[in-house]
């Protein structure tokens, strides 16, 4: 990695990041206008995604769903380049948590599995997490490919001490923590890598592969899990919400946690469907006979 192109970056996003909410988010509407009207970015692969889970739906209804997604998905980023120079009381103020469930939970002694979607805004609300629950927290992520923007956001992630697993290397990676009293965030709406290995559950009426990790981890670990998402009350202002899903994933039969998170997801994104990220393609393996 060229360090100084990393520094040279690093420098104009802390620059951009000087300036008032007010100012960035007027520069996120203009990004707005060129990634959906001029450049189209990703917009057939959001429209089919609509098209598949809202067939009820009207043309111009899924037409302003997805308006007000990339609204949200480009907010997200301009949030993120906010972190470079925002301190924690900057974020505070702007993202609350319902933690009493994972404060119950922890004094049980156990390590515990916080399961979400992509429901915007997480790269906040990993932060504001971890001042709010005693548990340390790990994230289990995909590395950036880009080196430089890897190494910026890894320092940005993890400024308030919470551990970024790599997924390629997790079992690895999160051995130094076994020994502690952890909560495992794991964002369980990614594709599985193997189809043929995940558990595959209709979802907006079409069958759909869930990567199977999440479970199995909880049910080997006999681990208590939580089931998350996050609501935006008004732009730059979020709360996430937190339920138990299980005291015990062991005590369920095998594919009952994961049966029960797709319900829950399917619902939350129902409710608040510009919040998720509607531009990766969710439905495109098709089940083998």
């Amino acid at each position: 990695m060229d360090k100084a192109m990393y520094y040279l970056v690093y420098g104009f996003l802390y620059f951009l990041s000087l300036f008032p909410m007010r100012a960035l988010y007027f520069l996120s509407d203009g990004i707005y206008l060129l990634v959906y009207h001029v450049f189209g970015y990703r917009r057939k692969v959001v429209m089919d995604n609509l098209l598949i889970a809202f067939p009820e739906k009207t043309h111009k209804e899924k037409i302003q769903i997805a308006k007000k997604f990339y609204h949200n998905f480009i907010d997200s980023f301009i949030e993120v380049i906010k972190l470079v120079s925002a301190g924690d009381s900057f974020l505070m103020k702007r993202f609350t948590a319902e933690t009493r469930v994972l404060n119950q939970l922890y004094l049980s002694g156990k390590s515990c599995q916080l399961h979400l979607g992509h429901t915007f805004n997480w790269e906040w609300g990993q932060l504001v997490l971890r001042k709010l629950m005693p548990y340390k927290l790990l994230v289990v992520y995909q590395p950036i490919s880009n080196a430089i923007f890897e190494k910026l956001f890894y320092k940005l992630r993890t400024r308030t001490g919470n551990a970024f697993l790599p997924a390629n290397n997790m079992r690895n990676a999160i051995i130094p923590y076994l020994e502690s009293q952890y909560l495992l965030g794991l964002v369980a709406d990614q594709n599985p890598s193997n189809p043929d290995n995940a558990y595959w559950r209709n979802f907006f009426g079409r069958p759909t592969p869930f990567v199977s990790g999440p479970e199995k981890g909880a049910r080997a670990g006999h681990l208590p899990v939580v089931f998350a998402y996050m609501e935006k009350p008004k732009r730059g202002k979020y709360h996430a919400v937190i339920e138990l899903a299980t005291e015990n994933a062991a005590e369920l039969p095998e594919g009952e946690l994961t049966t029960r998170y797709v319900k829950y997801l399917e619902e939350v994104i129902r409710r608040n469907p510009d919040m998720w990220l509607w531009s990766h393609r969710r439905w495109k393996h098709q089940r083998k006979s």
